[in-house]
């Protein structure tokens, strides 16, 4: 159904919650990111909503829209970051990540101005001279006895079992993505050399290697579980499949990993990235090269790839603290006895 004039103008929120803007205001600059800015509806509601956040900032504090300068801007973030959220039980900052995106939301409103009339020139900072870090929070992996204890799971040789321990193996041998674990064809298996040729990001083609466990799961899958579900194959026939022989489809495989690691009672939360990023730590922590983790990953930038360091810094210094005995000044020494000694 087509979207109507009065659906794309009628302002986002009740008109008396407008100020220190107007509905009028509200309404041209809707028209502006339908119109002028070619935003989808969705990206265009984000829009609005992240200004109302902002209108109501202005609100408490009586600003105005011309009273945009860098001290009340850094007053915004800092609301932002403490107390900007209400749809929850009480009052809580936003992501940072969220923040960003509320003063880029900004910036374009702002420059709405500028087109209005209101300025000559952009009151608000540019994201260069007003940075706001966002922090990317380390990935998950999982130990090495939790990974070995999810892979052996799947117990049984019914064709089901087969084909869901070839997953996994899969995914913690090679570190591929869900997206190019789910893409795989039958063709792509080299199994002489223990090879796959996987499709990445951007259609770029790489290989990857797989080990004996992998070699042998996926060895009983392609013998004795997938004729039950899809009896042809040939060079386009997907390698995973469900029970209808048609492609297993990505929320099918998140599925699958998600049981198996309840069943292997591993933490919440495990998903098929976490495997990837188990490969590379594990690959890390066994002296492998970074680029040649790179590679096998498929990082267009070896500066992602580094994340890995970090983590496995952090794992060394959490288990250095635990324990070795001399971590700490309070902890015993080896034998018993008190580690700190007297003058």
């Amino acid at each position: 159904m087509a979207t109507s004039q009065a659906e794309i103008t009628a302002p986002p929120h009740d008109a008396r919650n407008c100020a220190p803007a107007t509905a009028e205001l509200l309404e041209r600059y809707a028209l502006h990111l339908t119109g002028q800015r070619s935003l989808s509806d969705n990206t265009r509601r984000i829009y609005l909503d992240d200004l109302h956040t902002f209108l109501g900032y202005c609100r408490k504090n009586g600003h105005g829209l011309r009273d945009m300068d860098r001290q009340l801007l850094r007053g915004y973030v800092a609301y932002l970051a403490t107390v900007g959220r209400s749809d929850g039980p009480r009052p809580a900052g936003y992501a940072r990540v969220s923040i960003v995106r509320k003063l880029t939301a900004l910036r374009t409103f702002y420059n709405f101005l500028v087109q209005e009339g209101w300025f000559q020139s952009t009151p608000v900072p540019s994201a260069r001279s007003f940075p706001v870090k966002v922090e990317k929070p380390l990935p998950s992996f999982l130990g090495r006895q939790e990974a070995s204890r999810l892979l052996a799971t799947p117990e049984d040789d019914s064709p089901t079992s087969l084909r869901d321990r070839a997953i996994l193996e899969i995914l913690y041998a090679c570190g591929v993505r869900l997206a190019e674990l789910q893409g795989m064809n039958v063709g792509d298996i080299y199994q002489d050399r223990r090879e796959i040729l996987v499709r990445g990001k951007g259609d770029k083609e790489r290989w990857t290697l797989y080990g004996a466990p992998a070699e042998d799961a996926l060895k009983r899958y392609l013998e004795d579980g997938r004729p039950h579900f899809a009896p042809t194959t040939g060079q386009e026939d997907p390698l995973f499949v469900n029970r209808y022989g048609g492609r297993l489809s990505r929320r099918s495989i998140e599925k699958i990993v998600r049981d198996y690691a309840a069943r292997a009672g591993l933490k919440e939360g495990i998903h098929t990235h976490t495997l990837r990023h188990s490969f590379a730590s594990h690959m890390l922590e066994g002296d492998a090269d970074l680029r040649v983790i790179q590679e096998l990953l498929g990082h267009s930038s070896v500066s992602t790839t580094q994340l890995y360091t970090h983590i496995t810094k952090q794992e060394a210094r959490r288990a250095y603290m635990d324990f070795h005995p001399l971590a700490s000044a309070s902890e015993t020494g080896p034998d018993g006895d008190d580690a700190t000694t007297e003058e």
